[in-house]
């Protein structure tokens, strides 16, 4: 991802209402971090990420549908962040209107995610955060 000094909001299409929703996992009783383990799956297409979380609310692997689906492509072919992982990143690393929905949500594994949504300029993303510190 790039730094959020990049950021800007994509135009909105008539199957978006523009704005970022937190997933199950969204709490407002989680202790403040400086840190986050991320992982994200990418799509260009909101059809493309409804299929995604499809796949996920049927029971399937966060990690096997990142790699099956994600369009992130610098992060897709990487041995080092597989599965859609984007690894440890802190606070104002992230895009702003992603890093406020990774934030709010409540640690998962990716047998049993807690999602979150967002668009942003680089297309659609499903969030879930592995560890926060």
């Amino acid at each position: 991802m790039p730094p959020k000094a990049k950021s800007k909001k994509a135009p909105k299409d008539a199957s978006d209402d523009g704005k970022s929703k937190g997933g199950a996992g969204s709490s407002s009783k989680l202790k403040p971090a400086t840190a986050i383990n991320v992982r994200h799956i990418l799509c260009e297409k909101h059809s493309k990420k409804e299929e995604a979380m499809q796949k996920l609310r049927n029971g399937a692997k966060f990690d096997d549908v990142a790699r099956e689906m994600s369009e992130d492509k610098a992060r897709q072919a990487s041995v080092f962040f597989p599965g859609g992982s984007l690894g440890w990143k802190v606070r104002g690393a992230l895009l702003a209107d992603f890093e406020k929905i990774a934030y709010e949500l409540e640690p998962s594994t990716t047998g049993n995610p807690k999602l979150g949504e967002v668009k942003t300029g680089e297309g659609y993303h499903i969030i879930m955060v592995e560890g926060r510190r």
